[in-house]
């Protein structure tokens, strides 16, 4: 695990470095600058690009999980295989792009009732699409080489930052709001561009079909695996997406504005267990190369304890303090509370199994895992044709949790069964005992001095003890145990040094 966390750690303070900006952009700026129209327009163009840019990237993603530690060669470049990802999403991109110009009347006549400004915006989409195929080709790539870093830092910070800027020249009438717009989508070539030029500067970037160098016999095993997992990789951000491509085309983009900015905090909340299963993933693709089993079922208990403690300390940190936080949202952001409530369950249950899809589609039997993906995406669809007409955005944040339980509970049950593997530890029901006391303490015990931003101060601070006392004296958690250990060791030393 040392690899894991100290990757994890550099990647978790990056991220939480871009999560000030991301606030200080939708928490903030958006809110206060931009109408919820004008927020769910922003916030549907960016999905869709996203999801567009999945298809293009024609699983290339999985490709490299899956097959880079069998051509790991510096000797030999790699035998070029960076190269036939690249020609492999450049296809995707014009496959991708010509479908799009293809079905533009049929998607806009969808949108043109409740999102007509949308129609406007939509080749745009084409400018967020195709760089973040290719980006995230490039970050899977170095993720393969341990190489985090960058990939976070420019998604994370830099992006953002650039949506900072715009926001402000925004804000000043110095840009118009469709400006605004446009400089957003055009800002996704940067990483695109940043990820290519480092990958050149470390000797990696051979893009030429010439310096691919793998046998055919091979490239036919790579292309089976494609074909099987081309949907897996979307199964998460479909969820989503279609969360929001549907809210937009039965409610409008008003409703989709606050839906997305509550979908931002129960994202923003779990970035340490993204950070997490980021660096994880490659381990997994190695431990399979050697068929490792015990390795493979460490990490996955280790992970899933800790993203439990991760998304349960989250949930808990906002709920005791949900209606403070709200109060300081417009009216409209009303039914932020109970959106929120049951976004967050779904992904704390996500962040518990979330190794489970790396370790199915690295494995033999990956061909199974786009049975799990199709039923998610039925799932989806079907419950928020149901739920979204009855009960509006609480309907889909509804379908988006029950869509996570099914979703892992089938992946889970398939590892179980087929490699004896599973998630569970003794230690974790201490944690959900921990959880629930926590939780109805707060509720037997309300603390409101009257004020706002001093009642969110107080909980969080008592939060924060009684989860470090608990987990230090109560041993709860061996690892998170270790990590407060470290941390104190090292905060001791500094001190003393001084």
């Amino acid at each position: 695990m040392g690899i894991i966390q100290k990757n994890a750690i550099n990647t978790s303070i990056i991220s939480y470095l871009g999560l000030l900006f991301g606030y200080l952009n939708k928490g903030v700026l958006f809110i206060i600058f931009l109408s919820t129209e004008q927020i769910g327009l922003i916030s549907l163009i960016l999905p869709v690009g996203l999801l567009l840019a999945q298809f293009s990237n024609f699983s290339s993603a999985n490709i490299i999980w899956k097959f880079f530690p069998f051509f790991r060669d510096e000797g030999k470049n790699n035998f070029g295989f960076l190269s036939l990802n690249i020609f492999l999403v450049l296809i995707g991109s014009f496959v991708f792009s010509a479908l799009f110009w293809f079905f533009e009347e049929s998607i806009s006549n969808y949108y043109i009732t409740k999102s007509p400004a949308f129609v406007e915006y939509y080749y745009w989409i084409l400018l967020v699409s195709i760089p973040t195929s290719f980006y995230t080709t490039f970050d899977y790539y170095l993720r393969a080489m341990y190489k985090n870093v960058l990939s976070v830092f420019v998604k994370d910070i830099l992006l953002r930052v650039l949506t900072t800027v715009f926001l402000m020249l925004f804000v000043y009438d110095i840009i118009s709001f469709d400006l605004l717009v446009q400089l957003i989508c055009f800002s996704y070539i940067i990483p695109m561009l940043v990820l290519g030029v480092y990958l050149y500067k470390i000797g990696e970037w051979n893009a030429s079909y010439k310096k691919i160098n793998i046998h055919r016999r091979f490239k036919k095993i790579m292309w089976s695996y494609s074909l099987y997992s081309y949907f897996n990789m979307m199964g998460a951000l479909l969820v989503v997406t279609l969360d929001v491509i549907m809210i937009s085309a039965y409610l409008g983009l008003s409703e989709n504005g606050v839906y997305s900015i509550v979908l931002y905090l129960t994202s923003s909340l779990l970035i340490p267990y993204r950070s997490l299963l980021r660096v994880s993933a490659p381990l997994i693709s190695e431990y399979w190369k050697s068929n490792d089993i015990g390795a493979i079922d460490s990490v996955y208990k280790r992970i899933s304890s800790i993203s439990l403690v991760i998304g349960m300390f989250g949930f808990l940190i906002v709920w005791i303090n949900i209606y403070e936080i709200f109060n300081f949202l417009p009216d409209s952001f009303e039914d932020g509370i109970y959106i929120f409530f049951f976004l967050m369950l779904g992904k704390v249950i996500d962040a518990y199994f979330g190794l489970n899809g790396t370790i199915v589609v690295t494995s033999k039997k990956f061909k199974y895992d786009i049975v799990f993906t199709l039923i998610l995406i039925v799932l989806v669809v079907l419950l928020n044709v149901l739920f979204i007409p009855l009960w509006g955005t609480i309907g889909a944040a509804i379908s988006t949790s029950i869509a996570y339980v099914v979703y892992n509970l089938l992946r889970m049950i398939f590892i179980w069964y087929q490699y004896d593997l599973k998630p569970f530890t003794s230690h974790q029901l201490k944690v959900v005992v921990l959880g629930t006391i926590s939780f109805l303490l707060f509720y037997l015990i309300p603390i409101n001095v009257g004020v706002d931003w001093l009642n969110i101060l107080i909980r969080s601070i008592i939060l924060v003890v009684l989860f470090a006392i608990a987990f230090s004296y109560f041993k709860i958690e061996p690892e998170i145990v270790k990590y407060i250990d470290r941390l104190s060791f090292n905060l001791k030393n500094k001190f003393t040094n001084k």
